[in-house]
């Protein structure tokens, strides 16, 4: 069975806590799990030194047996200088889809015929 290295919910409703937490790839997100070592509170500003804490030592010791982590962990880790990670870039998602590009093509099309009518009465 794989390990993963993820983040678990806790908190209120509309007030987000996350354990960062070790666990079998197979478990509930926040059910049963081998070991916490960390938290994220994405509530405090990006800057504040306690959104993010991690038990650097114990990350190292997972990472080492073979778990794998999450993106948005792999992220942390990357901040804490623990492993590298590559950014993503999809530039195909952020191309417009094809029914707004058919949506465009036909008001200018239609824009194109007023001005044509519009030049033709004023001729």
């Amino acid at each position: 069975m794989s390990v993963k290295i993820r983040l678990s919910r806790g908190g209120a409703k509309k007030r987000p806590y996350y354990y960062i937490v070790v666990a079998e790839s197979s478990a509930p997100r926040d059910g049963r799990y081998i070991e916490q070592i960390g938290t994220h509170n994405p509530m405090l500003p990006k800057d504040h030194a306690d959104r993010v804490k991690l038990d650097l030592d114990r990350a190292k010791h997972w990472l080492s047996v073979g778990a794998q982590p999450t993106d948005r962990v792999a992220r942390f880790l990357d901040a804490a200088g623990l492993m590298k990670r590559t950014p993503r870039n999809n530039p195909e998602k952020a191309k417009p889809g094809k029914k707004r590009l058919e949506r465009e093509a036909a008001a200018a099309e239609a824009a194109a015929k007023a001005a044509e009518s519009s030049g033709d009465a004023a001729a």
